[in-house]
């Protein structure tokens, strides 16, 4: 690298600060900024070669999951899904920020209380994570508008292009939400190491759409340059096209990435692995895109979202479960992938309107961690297996890859072999191998051949074959080095090792029944030193000692001079943790390999959160779900007892060192009420239906024109929510009119999104419903009406329910712009124009009035604009009467009630509102509060979700609670919930604490409610 003058490196901070070359080009401003090489002068934290990056100068591999704050609104909850991604061997999270609950009104940027980043960032820094930012301004995410906030829609321009007005609506949030990340950026002592600027920048639609445009990107770039961002940054193309790469101009970022979801998004066939799904080329692609870079999926499946109608989230964790981990992500070891982002790794809840009309309330996504921050048992012990590997093997980065084979390595063409050869001064090599129909569900004996510091080898050399089991992949070491002792080879899969005082210990585990060998280069001989000899041979081979061993469900370890080899089934392996012990404090700091030295090995069942020291005390903070036996691998030479969540264990220390415990697991006594039993409330919430009803308050419906894509207009005036500031939610609208006698029918063209429902009434004549469809977004319907009056006046009302706004990516389609309420209409006989409208959402549009639950947690109906669904309505005067009771014809009601709960400390409970199919033909919509959150939407002719957590915080586990619930009934006849009730799910004993309640504001009446 070329030295700079000081007075050159003074120049390049000011550009970073912002003193940046710029010029104009199309009317824009552009910055030139430092190159990549330069820019490494001002931040020496994060760098990069074409293998990886370095933090700190160390070169790592970042392992990282997706996690979003804005679905979890609880801030003490954070840490808990922060510390079960660093117990899976990870060593970062990868976030998007929601740009519509943060600027809900155009020009005020709010992001404190449950949308408050600086506490994610603190959460993250506490559980030694490091953090990708990805703020948008486009995220996608399944969210509504994709993270767009509504009121884009009256941007009267092309979104994610140079249209002056899209730019200038997107400079107040990313000015605000950059400079934030830029304060917990590494160099400033936080826990972010990469930007993202924009998201999947990678398709359009239309040959007028200036695509891929690199000032618009340059612009999007500048836009965090300026708020101080000098992190690399990283794109996250939508497939791997090479856009934006760097040396491709202006608009390039500094280390490209892409996405990839093999198995796409349909989860009806969970057992069907489409053929020609396994990727193949993506390391040959990225040689020719960014051969500079290291490789980066910075998004990778993880999981996969459902539609309204669809299969049900557990039928996706059936499609991605630990057999996909196996074949899919070991596959992506062999390109060497040196960023790997798991979408998603907890997905939490589309609470309040969150997500876009494509998708329901949960989240779920089929993730290693659920949506009630349960640990999946075997998709996440199995990532946890594969993240600990590639914690303790820093060799893998400094490979090169081979080329894909069914015959080099191999003596079953059935079985494709990918080698890692060991270069760069490191002899390590990785054999990645599977099966060539990567598919397939049957077993395929083999034979490896290898090439080693002793040669090339068959392997296994002693006796037998190595065995793949069907969807199953492997990773074979060669040359590894443990510490300095020299595992000439393994075929049995590395979990994990650890270096003591008094020797080392490697973890290897298989399936049982399966046959293995690892050799130790110059040893003599091994010991069995726990459990049975049966099944294990040894033998000196050359300056090597050969052990062949057949997996069983026991545990086995052997001796070979200092090192113990732990020989585990695949199952027991589940059970293992490494927790950091760091050299101060109680915190692990940020994960690297440099302190595999400082971990210890621990088999404890359900999670091992961190281990510390303090003086002669070593201390575990763990969970359990049963009563568990506790062992210590490796426990620091100062630690002289054990403390597990803070009580002394009754240890035993056998002969090989090994400490011991038990931890009694004892269920606690839970009660919580049933609700059909409690006394609840009733209020109609849709009074604008009675002939009484008094609608002068009301916006009027009077915009002549729209600014919206869906334009000129169908109708006199624009019944578009969005163009009066109503984004979110039930949507109503009602237009009068004096009638001639002679109208017969009224015909409406409405439209909600996916799934979206609507209600028709002419005063208070029910005229009919649309009960909605998985997938139908719009829909057109003809009703006949009652025999009018000449020169009375009459009321249509009409309920949409907005299912939130289409997220697009395609550059030019503009499919976010798709508005909510009523397209065209007509009324037999007369014009249009005879109809005057007036229409509501959220009481306040955009100048929302629930500043701690955000812009899209009400929507219009009434009981919500009067903020009814907040704790403690003034509701003693309502009737008593119950959602199980329901209604007896169609409208819209709203029924509250409150109880106290009294859960035990000291464990974690999941908690559930369900409901039960009903048996019935009744169509029906159900939207619920908890303590004036919105979370759960239920739509019981579409389906699927019936089961609906609710996390602590948002319950109140020692307090009083408010649930309310507001009942559409569609039908003629009315409806009713066959049951709603509320559960549990086993409790875990947790070292988890400090989960506070968020902010429950309590109704208070508000002012020009209507």
């Amino acid at each position: 690298m070329k030295l700079l003058s000081v007075c050159a490196v003074a120049a390049l901070a000011a550009q970073a600060a912002g003193a940046a070359i710029t010029h104009k080009l199309n009317g824009l401003i552009i910055t030139e900024h430092p190159d990549p090489e330069k820019r490494a002068l001002l931040q020496k934290y994060v760098t990069w070669d074409e293998k990886s990056l370095f933090i700190n100068g160390e070169r790592l591999m970042i392992f990282s999951g997706e996690f979003h704050p804005f679905r979890l609104p609880v801030p003490t909850l954070w840490i808990d899904v922060f510390q079960k991604v660093k117990a899976l061997g990870f060593n970062c999270v990868s976030f998007y920020v929601d740009w519509a609950v943060l600027e809900g009104k155009p020009g005020h940027y709010r992001a404190d209380g449950i949308f408050d980043l600086d506490k994610f960032f603190d959460a993250a820094t506490e559980a030694g994570i490091y953090l990708l930012a990805r703020p948008g301004p486009y995220i996608n995410a399944e969210a509504s508008g994709g993270g767009f906030p509504g009121w884009l829609q009256r941007v009267n321009g092309t979104l994610r292009t140079t249209a002056p007005a899209y730019l200038e609506a997107t400079d107040n949030y990313m000015s605000n939400v950059a400079s934030t990340i830029a304060k917990a950026q590494i160099t400033n002592g936080g826990p972010i190491i990469l930007y993202q600027p924009e998201n999947e920048y990678t398709g359009a639609c239309c040959y007028d759409t200036d695509f891929p445009d690199p000032y618009y990107m340059q612009y999007v770039e500048d836009q965090a340059r300026n708020a101080g961002v000098i992190i690399p940054l990283m794109n996250n193309d939508a497939a791997a096209e090479g856009h934006n790469a760097p040396g491709t101009g202006i608009g390039a970022v500094d280390i490209y990435g892409h996405d990839s979801y093999p198995l796409g998004f349909d989860c009806a066939s969970p057992y069907t692995w489409p053929s020609g799904d396994l990727p193949t080329t993506f390391y040959t692609e990225h040689m020719e895109q960014s051969p500079t870079t290291p490789y980066s999926l910075v998004e990778f499946q993880g999981g996969s979202f459902d539609p309204w109608g669809g299969s049900g989230y557990y039928a996706c964790a059936e499609l991605l479960d630990y057999e996909f981990e196996r074949v899919f992500y070991k596959n992506n070891f062999s390109f060497r992938v040196a960023f790997l982002n798991l979408y998603m790794i907890f997905g939490g809840t589309n609470w309040g309107n969150l997500g876009h009309p494509g998708g329901y309330t949960s989240y779920d996504y089929g993730s290693a961690i659920t949506e009630s921050r349960n640990l999946t048992r075997q998709k996440y012990s199995e990532l946890k297996l594969i993240g600990n590997f590639q914690k303790v093997s820093p060799a893998y980065l400094l490979t090169e890859p081979g080329t894909l084979s069914t015959s080099s390595y191999s003596t079953n063409s059935d079985i494709a072999i990918t080698p890692l050869i060991g270069s760069n001064g490191s002899d390590t090599s990785f054999y990645i191998v599977r099966h060539n129909d990567y598919s397939s569900q049957t077993s395929a004996d083999y034979k490896l051949t290898v090439s080693s510091t002793a040669g090339d080898l068959t392997i296994p050399q002693l006796s037998g074959s190595l065995t793949l089991g069907g969807r199953d992949s492997k990773i074979h070491v060669v040359d590894y080095d443990v510490a300095g002792t020299n595992i000439l080879y393994s075929t049995g899969e590395v979990f994990t090792w650890k270096s003591t005082s008094s020797g080392k210990f490697l973890v290897l585990y298989g399936d049982v029944g399966e046959h293995h060998e690892f050799a130790v280069s110059g040893a003599s001989s091994a010991t069995v030193v726990e459990g049975s000899s049966s099944g294990i041979a040894s033998k000196k081979v050359g300056k090597a000692l050969v052990v062949g061993w057949d997996v069983s469900a026991t545990r086995r370890i052997i001796e070979i001079g200092d090192l113990k080899v732990l020989l585990l089934d695949r199952y027991s392996a589940y059970n293992y943790w490494t927790p950091e012990v760091p050299t101060s404090g109680k915190t692990p700091g940020f994960s690297s390999q440099a302190t595999t030295s400082s971990s210890i090995i621990v088999n404890a069942g359900y999670l091992v959160r961190t281990a510390y020291l303090s003086g002669t005390e070593l201390h575990l903070t763990a969970d359990f779900n049963k009563t568990t036996t506790v062992e210590v691998f490796g426990a620091p030479s100062k630690a002289k007892t054990l403390y597990i969540n803070g009580d002394k264990a009754n240890v035993k220390v056998d002969k090989n060192g090994i400490w011991s415990t038990s931890v009694t697991y004892k269920k606690p006594d839970v009660s919580i009420p049933s609700l059909k039993s409690l006394t609840w409330k009733y209020i109609d919430t849709l009074p604008e239906i009675q002939n009484s009803y008094d609608d002068s308050a009301w916006p009027k419906a009077d915009h002549t024109y729209t600014n919206n894509s869906v334009n000129p207009l169908n109708t006199p005036t624009s019944l578009y929510g969005s163009d009066y500031g109503f984004n979110t939610g039930y949507l109503l609208l009602r237009g009068q009119f004096v009638a001639t006698g002679k109208e017969t029918s009224f015909f409406g063209f409405l439209q909600g999104g996916e799934a979206f429902g609507a209600s028709i009434w002419i005063n208070e004549t029910y005229l009919g419903s649309w009960t909605g469809e998985g997938a139908t977004e719009v829909y057109n319907v003809t009703y006949s009406l009652p025999t009018l009056t000449s020169g009375k006046t009459y009321v249509f009302t009409v309920v949409v329910d907005n299912m939130g706004l289409d997220e697009d990516w395609t550059v030019g389609s503009e499919y976010m712009k798709d508005p909510r309420g009523i397209m065209y209409y007509t009324l037999s006989g007369r014009e249009a124009d005879a109809i005057t409208w007036k229409l509501t959402g959220n009481l306040g549009g955009e100048d929302y009035l629930d500043l701690v639950r955000g812009p899209l947690n009400e929507g219009g109906l009434y009981a919500e604009r009067q903020g009814y669904h907040q704790p403690d309505p003034p509701s003693s005067s309502w009737k008593t009467s119950s959602p199980y009771t329901g209604l007896s014809k169609p409208g819209i009601g709203f029924y509250t009630t409150s109880f106290d709960l009294d859960l035990p400390e000291g464990y974690d409970i999941p908690l559930y509102i369900n409901f039960k199919n009903s048996t019935s033909l009744t169509n029906y919509r159900v939207q619920f509060y908890v303590n004036g959150y919105q979370y759960g939407k239920y739509v019981n002719n579409i389906g699927p979700q019936t089961s609906y957590p609710v996390p602590q915080g948002i319950f109140n586990y020692q307090g009083t609670n408010w649930l309310a619930v507001s009942l559409w009934a569609q039908d003629a006849g009315g409806a009713q919930l066959d049951d709603l009730e509320l559960i549990y799910e086993l409790p875990v004993l947790t070292a988890l604490t400090g989960i506070e309640s968020v902010d429950q504001p309590k109704w208070t009446k508000r002012a020009g409610a209507y």
